[in-house]
């Protein structure tokens, strides 16, 4: 699952919570594949994530080093953010692990890099 995915994550269809975001990651196995740099992808999907999360999220796996825990005014001129921004959303992948709601405790399995969200019919609003 990479971090892209994790910041548009919520549990909200379960009962009882209200926002279910962020939720808390708790990997165990991390791994970074490089993908081509395309700094007009990155410049248009930053003003739609809650960088914020991103950053927590980054920084509970251990991959927030030089990521700026806010954004910059004209962040889309600066090609070394950028960079740091394309690697920390496109090419660092939690393969194992699992996502925790922050209301219920609940947990959600990752695993070969797909978090499972299935929820039982008892879990279901």
């Amino acid at each position: 699952m990479k971090l892209i995915t994790h910041n548009m994550l919520t549990s909200k269809c379960l009962k009882g919570v209200m926002t279910g975001y962020p939720l808390a990651i708790n990997a165990t196995d991390v791994k970074i594949t490089e993908v081509d740099f395309n700094p007009e992808f990155i410049t248009r999907v930053i003003p739609k994530l809650d960088w914020e999360v991103l950053w927590h999220a980054a920084n509970s796996i251990g991959h927030s080093e030089g990521l700026p825990k806010s954004i910059e005014p004209k962040f889309e001129e600066n090609e070394d953010f950028l960079k740091k921004a394309h690697k920390i959303l496109l090419e660092v992948e939690i393969e194992e692990g699992h996502l925790t709601c922050p209301e219920s405790g609940r947990q959600f399995p990752i695993s070969k890099g797909i978090p499972n969200m299935l929820l039982t019919e008892a879990e279901v609003q």
